[in-house]
């Protein structure tokens, strides 16, 4: 079973959530993704070791279940840059990310005339002219609503294409909220 973009989103959407309880589709709504989809992905993540099998129960619906933090943080840090690399396209406007995007930006404060930007339409209120920069997933415009999980999207989109002091800040920062729960 291969992993897919959406299946590393899902992790960071539990890391952000701090295992509140939860439905397929509930995490679906919030992820802007299908609970078919959803469930796919919680099966491709237990492939990966991502996080640990859970046996169908009650409690599977009710509770996010612990991540594997280390080989979580070992797979951002080392792995998703090649599995899932950024394609860049020209001048566009967007929701910023990477070193552009909390909490890398108070390092970076505009140090780049035109900021990595995730594609979006015009209308969205957070919207910034800037390169593009694709998205970990397509949806994840929807999904960075929550702050939480854009922080930590925004930390992997910097990991996936940063210059080496952006990778650095940025790996030290993910491993900080990995650790820290």
């Amino acid at each position: 079973m291969d992993l897919k973009p959406q299946d590393v989103v899902l992790a960071l959407k539990m890391l952000a959530s701090e295992f509140s309880p939860w439905s397929y589709a509930k995490l679906g709504k919030e992820l802007a993704m299908s609970a078919s989809h959803v469930f796919e992905s919680v099966a491709r993540a237990e492939a990966a070791h991502l996080i640990p099998f859970v046996p169908s129960s009650p409690m599977r619906r009710r509770l996010l279940p612990e991540l594997n933090r280390g080989n979580l943080k070992e797979f951002l840090i080392h792995g998703v840059k090649y599995a899932f690399p950024v394609e860049r396209g020209g001048a566009t406007r967007g929701i910023p990310t990477a070193e552009a995007a909390p909490p890398l930006n108070q390092y970076f404060p505009e140090s780049f005339p035109l900021p990595p930007v995730w594609p979006c339409a015009d209308e969205d209120k957070r919207s910034t002219r800037g390169l593009e920069f694709s998205p970990l997933y397509k949806n994840v415009i929807t999904a960075s609503r929550d702050p939480k999980l854009y922080e930590l999207l925004a930390l992997v989109d910097a990991i996936r294409e940063g210059r080496a002091r952006e990778r650095e800040i940025a790996i030290r920062e993910l491993s900080a909220r990995i650790d820290s729960k």
